[in-house]
C-alpha cells in the first residue's frame, strides 16, 4: 500500500519502451474527439472486434484451403465474412462486451466473450438455413468460435492494459474502522494496481473525502456503513463515476449472493445503484416490440372485445388517461378501460382499494384480472412503458412513498411495466417498501429470460386471480 493525497501522474514512466510510449502519445491526443465518441455510443473496440472477426473469418479459410477457396467464387466469401462480422458484433453488443468495465473487481472477459460468440455461431448457421446461403464452410464455424473468443479476448486485455497505464492506479478510499481497516490496508500493501488514499468512519464524511482525496473506489468494510449511505451518498457517488463495493463476509454469504468478485484478494460484490446499462435497455426495448408484432393478431381483437364491453356497461368514455411516473422521473399519461364512475376523483387523488366503491357493477372483474390495463400496450408502443417492470405510479403517491421508503426513487431507473416482479410475488395490499425491494431485485438481475418468466407467470397469476 503507498498513501497517496496528490494526484497520481497520468504519464507513467515508460523509459526504455518507446513503443508503448508513442503509442499512448498518440492515443492521447486523440482522446478528446474518441471521448465525445465514446459517449454518444461509440467503442473502438467495435473496430477491432470488426478486423479480428473478419481476420479470424479469412485465416480459417486460408489455412483450411490455401487461397484458392472451393465451390463459390471469392465475392461469395467476401460478402459472407462480413454478415457474419456485423451478426458477431450486434451479439457482442447486447452481450455487454463494449460497456466501460469498472477499475476493480472486473471478471475475466474470456467466458463472456466464448457465451457471445458462441450464440453468434449459432445465428451464422440459423441465416444459413433460412437465406440458403452458407456465410463460410459449416466447418469454420466451430474453429471461429476458437478462434474469435481469443481473438476479442486478446483486445480487451490490451486494451485494459493501455487503460491502466494511462489512468495510473485505481485510488481506494476505505469505510470502516478498526481491525476491518487494518486487515484490508494489510491486503493492498502487494496489490501493485489500486493505492489506499484515507479511511473514514463517519458516513457524513465520505462524499466531501471522495472529492478532496480525488478516490476512484469506495470500499465498504461492513454491513453497516452500507446501511448508512444508502441511498445517499451511495446514489451520488455512482453518477459521478465513483465505483463503490461492499466487502461480503461469512454472514453475507447467507444472502445467497452470486456475483462475488476479487479486490486485493479480498471478496467483494459492487454496488450498482444504476444497475440497467445502455445496451440491456435497448434489448429490453427490442424484446417489447418483438413481443407486441407477435402477439398483435391476439391483443387487438381481445382490447376491441373489451372496449365494447365497457362501452355497454359503463357509457362513454371508454378510455380513462391518468399521469404517472416514467423512466428517469419522466411524467406521462398512462391509458387503461374505465371501471370506475365518471368524476371518481372530483375530491382529489385516492389509492384504489379491493372493494372500492367508485367501480362500476359489471367491471370488478376486469380490475380484479387487471384487464383493464391492457390499453397500456399502446404506451408501450410509445416507449413510454414496458411489458414488464415496476408499476408506474402517480406523482402524489410517489411523493409520499419517497419519504417514507428509502431508495424509492431507483424504480424509475428502467422504464415501468404492464406487469412486473413485484405484481407476480406480491398481492394488492402489499406496502410499497416490499414492492419496492421486488422491483430492484428485478433491477439488478434483468434479462430476456426474466421478462419471459414473468410474463408466462402473470398468466397464471391472472387466472387464479391472485393479485
Amino acid at each position: 500500500m503507498r498513501e497517496m493525497t496528490s494526484t497520481p501522474s497520468t504519464e507513467p514512466d515508460t523509459a526504455g519502451q518507446p513503443f508503448p510510449q508513442m503509442l499512448e502519445r498518440v492515443i492521447g491526443r486523440a482522446g478528446r474527439p474518441l471521448g465525445w465518441m465514446w459517449h454518444r455510443g461509440f467503442r473502438f473496440l467495435f473496430v477491432l472486434d470488426a478486423i479480428s472477426l473478419f481476420g479470424s473469418m479469412l485465416l480459417i479459410n486460408v489455412l483450411r484451403f490455401g487461397w484458392t477457396w472451393p465451390t463459390y467464387p471469392r465475392s461469395h466469401y467476401w460478402i459472407g465474412f462480413s454478415i457474419a462480422t456485423a451478426i458477431h458484433l450486434g451479439i457482442n453488443y447486447f452481450a455487454g462486451l463494449y460497456e466501460r468495465e469498472p477499475r476493480l473487481g472486473y471478471r475475466p472477459w474470456l467466458p463472456r466473450i466464448a457465451v457471445a460468440t458462441g450464440i453468434g455461431v449459432a445465428f451464422d448457421g440459423l441465416a444459413a438455413v433460412l437465406t440458403d446461403r452458407y456465410l463460410m464452410p459449416r466447418v469454420n464455424l466451430g474453429l471461429l468460435l476458437v478462434v474469435a473468443s481469443i481473438a476479442l479476448t486478446a483486445n480487451r486485455t490490451v486494451s485494459r492494459y493501455f487503460a491502466n497505464r494511462r489512468r495510473g492506479p485505481s485510488r481506494v478510499l476505505l469505510v470502516g474502522r478498526g481491525e476491518a481497516v487494518a486487515l484490508a490496508e494489510r491486503h493492498f500493501n502487494s496489490e501493485p494496481d489500486a493505492d489506499v488514499v484515507g479511511t473514514v468512519e463517519r458516513i457524513g464524511e465520505l462524499f466531501d473525502l471522495v472529492n478532496a482525496r480525488q478516490a476512484t473506489d469506495v470500499l465498504l468494510l461492513d454491513l453497516s456503513a452500507f446501511s448508512e449511505a444508502f441511498p445517499e451518498p451511495l446514489t451520488a457517488l455512482d453518477r459521478q463515476g465513483i465505483g463503490v463495493h461492499q466487502r461480503v463476509s461469512a454472514r453475507e454469504t447467507l444472502l445467497g449472493l452470486q456475483s462475488v468478485r476479487e479486490i486485493a484478494g479480498m471478496p467483494f460484490t459492487r454496488m450498482r445503484t444504476h444497475a440497467m446499462a445502455s445496451h440491456q435497455l435497448r434489448l429490453k426495448r427490442l424484446f417489447d416490440l418483438a413481443v407486441l408484432v407477435i402477439m398483435a393478431p391476439l391483443v387487438i381483437p381481445v382490447l376491441l372485445m373489451l372496449a365494447l364491453y365497457v362501452r355497454l356497461a359503463a357509457g362513454s368514455p371508454v378510455l380513462y388517461r391518468q399521469t404517472r411516473v416514467g423512466l428517469l422521473g419522466k411524467r406521462f399519461s398512462v391509458v387503461k378501460f374505465r371501471t370506475m364512475v365518471r368524476d371518481a376523483e372530483s375530491d382529489g387523488p385516492l389509492l384504489a382499494g379491493r372493494e372500492d366503491a367508485r367501480v362500476i357493477r359489471g367491471l370488478r372483474w376486469m380490475r380484479a384480472t387487471r384487464a383493464d390495463e391492457l390499453p397500456q400496450v399502446w404506451n408501450v408502443l410509445k416507449g413510454e412503458m414496458s411489458l414488464v417492470g415496476p408499476r408506474p405510479e402517480r406523482p402524489e403517491l410517489i411523493e409520499l412513498f419517497e419519504q417514507d421508503v428509502a431508495g424509492y426513487a431507483r424504480r424509475h431507473e428502467l422504464p415501468p411495466g404492464i406487469t412486473g416482479f413485484a405484481q407476480i410475488n406480491g398481492r394488492y395490499e402489499t406496502d410499497a417498501a416490499y414492492k419496492l425491494g421486488y422491483d430492484l431485485q428485478y433491477l439488478v438481475n434483468w434479462s430476456v429470460v426474466l421478462d419471459i418468466q414473468i410474463l408466462l407467470r402473470t398468466v397464471w397469476v391472472v387466472l387464479r386471480r391472485r393479485v
